[in-house]
């Protein structure tokens, strides 16, 4: 029975800074608040899909550290299945995240253990996959495990969400394979070599893509909301006006509440309806997987 939901992807060791500007070059800037959290975008998508009630399983690696024990320890509170996640002997993935006033987010990650999965840590997997409904897959671990990856997924009958995040060349052939891809607009503007700034230029360059990949496509505006193309058909869903706090983690929940979506037999288009009220609450917190709603709060 295909009932699962399993992510292949980053864990990382949040740190973020809340300031109220980007410092200058030479200058030493005092922030607000100093926040520490789970996070990377394979272990936040994988929380929040968990916290909204459905049987998730992890894929990844982390360092024998106090960053890793954290990390699981995160996952296995939330219900993360973390029987998958290898210790390894490289440090655990970091995230580095300036959070402005107005909601908006600088990060850089360190790979640390990320950079560490292996063709073996996938194919160790291949009984889960059998069994699973959706694979999640990003780019925040090495491109051929994710190519990898998509193979093994593909082969076993899996359907497959790549978020295509950060940005990377990746060929055309394995793009083809995946059933979904879910990019914001800064990623958008990198596969399409044009800028996407807003809902039109969504418009016009999610049809160009789904014409060169075959796949069904999400590109996501922020706090403007989202674009779809499902079989060909195209819908804008605005998003939910609210406070901000702060925007870490915003996009993972928005993926996380579509494979919890996907899974209960929603059509794309109506499961980024719900991924963005799951988004909606995320914003309105500070951190990442702590902030991600439960199904009651979204409901609500």
């Amino acid at each position: 029975m295909r009932d699962k939901i399993t992510v292949i992807g980053s864990l990382n060791y949040d740190i973020v800074l809340k300031i109220p500007r980007l410092p200058e070059c030479g200058e030493t800037l005092p922030a607000d608040e100093a926040a520490f959290s789970a996070g990377g975008k394979g272990a936040n998508q994988a929380v929040q899909a968990s916290k909204l009630g459905v049987p998730v399983y992890m894929v990844g690696c982390v360092g024998r550290d106090a960053h890793g024990d954290y990390l699981l320890e995160a996952a296995q509170k939330y219900g993360v299945n973390i029987e998958h996640v290898r210790r390894c002997e490289e440090p655990t993935g970091m995230g580095l995240i300036n959070a402005m006033e107005d909601g908006s987010v600088f990060a850089c990650i360190v790979r640390g253990a990320n950079f560490a999965v292996t063709k073996e840590d996938i194919d160790r997997a291949e009984e889960l996959l059998k069994e699973t409904y959706l694979v999640i897959l990003q780019m925040e671990i090495p491109q051929e495990i994710n190519e990898y990856a998509i193979e093994k997924a593909k082969k076993l009958g899996c359907k497959i969400l790549l978020n295509a995040a950060p940005a990377a060349e990746i060929p055309l052939d394995y793009l083809k394979m995946c059933d979904i891809i879910v990019v914001n607009e800064v990623e958008a503007s990198f596969y399409l070599k044009a800028d996407v700034k807003n809902e039109e230029e969504a418009r016009k360059g999610i049809v160009s893509l789904a014409k060169a990949y075959g796949t069904d496509l999400v590109i996501t505006l922020g706090k403007a909301g989202a674009v779809v193309s499902e079989g060909g058909s195209v819908t804008f869903l605005p998003s939910h006006q609210v406070e901000a706090i702060e925007t870490t983690g915003a996009g993972d929940s928005f993926i996380g509440g579509i494979g919890y979506a996907l899974l209960n037999g929603q059509s794309l288009t109506n499961a980024c309806e719900f991924a963005t009220c799951c988004s909606a609450v995320t914003v309105c917190r500070l951190g990442a997987q702590d902030s991600m709603p439960f199904l009651d709060e979204v409901k609500r």
